[in-house]
């Protein structure tokens, strides 16, 4: 439910933490902050629920980071895994146990934007935020900053979260740099119940033609999600692969519903994570798994910790107070997921070169499927696999090797300030 507060009444109140962008990163910052007990206020665009461009999968690192008594409203569990080769060389991989949950956005993201409503947080929706300011006219004093909305109303706050997409004006704001553009395509194909049935608990990945480039199909009911992505500036063959999978798969008979793209960003190492009272995370601060360009559990993560900072940040009385919790969030950040970007960028750099040996590693190398099995279900992580697993040490300087690349994985950073924790 939209907030009843009057422009007037905005303008006359200072919040402790606004929160630009209702996804899954926004949502997780909101909650975060409300549930602290701070007044928050959380801005949104577009009408809730909205689509938004992604497969839908939810693995372990993602449940764990939702809400107390969030219900997961899942279309399908996965149990197997089908991995081709550009369509050749095709081998399903079982689990007894479920690996991960597919949901539809609009479903989730609106569920978790009422779980911060319900925390204290209020919400705006169809409003555009145009630039923040943190000094001139519009800012009272050095503890607040402001926010410009489109037609011109003006909001106060003592922290601000950009989680506004991968296209963030915030983003802007705080100067984040990217080192990694992505496109993706995707089609949500209605089917009918039997072609549903051969899909039901099962997902398909498909290395792709391209560099670096992958295919999917994600099952929810009686709607095939079938995606493609690759780098950005190959648009066209992009396309032609989405177009010859959906073909191959005997799918281009049926009319998508929704036939959509976007753009994925991944931050450089030294991008900032923040610009005096302004914290970003999630897709603005340019925050997913590099090889794989998982974004919803790092949304999630990512999310929780700036809504936290941020509650930290509206309560320091200082420019040196404020710089002190920025500096912390990026540590929690780097110190965590920061690894996992590490290790995917790595083995991005060597999927896009030997796409042949994943494939044969993941459908015939048994420690392999395990590390996919566990990382999937939230057992553990691209970093713990890399820094806790002699085997995988060496698998990865082995591939580091193949492909000509230098050194080994990124160490963890240094202490932060004062006692900040890790995500």
């Amino acid at each position: 439910m939209t907030s009843e507060n009057s422009s007037a009444d905005d303008a006359r109140q200072v919040w402790d933490v606004v929160v630009v962008g209702a996804g899954p990163a926004g949502a997780s910052a909101a909650y975060a902050a409300a549930v602290a007990g701070r007044r928050v206020l959380l801005l949104e665009k577009a009408e809730l629920p909205r689509y938004k461009t992604c497969g839908g999968g939810i693995i372990g690192p993602s449940r764990d980071s939702l809400p107390p008594g969030f219900e997961l409203p899942f279309r399908d569990r996965v149990h197997a895994v089908t991995f081709s080769h550009n369509g050749r060389f095709t081998r399903t991989r079982r689990s007894k146990q479920m690996l991960f949950g597919l949901i539809n956005r609009p479903e989730f993201d609106h569920q978790l934007v009422e779980h911060a409503q319900k925390a204290g947080a209020e919400l705006r929706t169809g409003v555009t935020v145009q630039r923040v300011e943190q000094h001139g006219s519009a800012v009272p004093d050095r503890r607040t900053v402001a926010v410009v909305l489109q037609g011109g109303e003006t909001l106060l706050a003592h922290a601000v979260v950009g989680a506004d997409g991968s296209a963030s004006r915030i983003g802007a704001h705080v100067g984040v740099k990217l080192d990694q553009v992505d496109l993706g395509l995707e089609a949500e194909i209605p089917v009918p119940e039997t072609v549903a049935e051969d899909w039901q608990g099962r997902v398909l990945i498909d290395w792709g033609p391209m560099p670096g480039s992958y295919g999917w199909v994600f099952p929810k009911g009686d709607t095939l999600t079938v995606g493609v992505i690759s780098a950005r500036g190959e648009g066209a063959a992009t396309k032609r692969y989405l177009e010859d999978f959906i073909a191959r798969l005997g799918l281009a008979g049926f009319e998508p519903s929704i036939s959509s793209g976007h753009l994925t960003r991944c931050r450089a190492d030294d991008s900032p994570l923040s610009r005096g009272r302004v914290l970003v995370c999630g897709d603005a601060a340019g925050l997913l798994e590099p090889w794989t360009r998982e974004g919803i559990s790092f949304a999630l993560r990512s999310g929780r910790l700036a809504g936290e900072w941020a509650v930290r940040i509206a309560e320091a009385h200082d420019a040196v107070d404020t710089r002190r919790q920025a500096l912390n969030y990026a540590f929690a950040i780097k110190a965590g997921l920061g690894v996992e970007m590490s290790v995917g960028k790595r083995l991005l750099l060597a999927f896009e070169r030997r796409p042949g040996l994943f494939h044969a590693a993941l459908t015939g190398f048994r420690p392999a499927w395990r590390a996919f099995m566990e990382i999937t279900r939230g057992s553990t992580s691209l970093g713990e696999i890399v820094r806790g697993r002699p085997m995988a040490q060496r698998a990865l300087a082995a591939l580091d090797r193949r492909v000509g690349l230098a050194g080994a994985a990124e160490p963890a950073p240094a202490a932060p300030a004062d006692g900040g924790a890790g995500s």
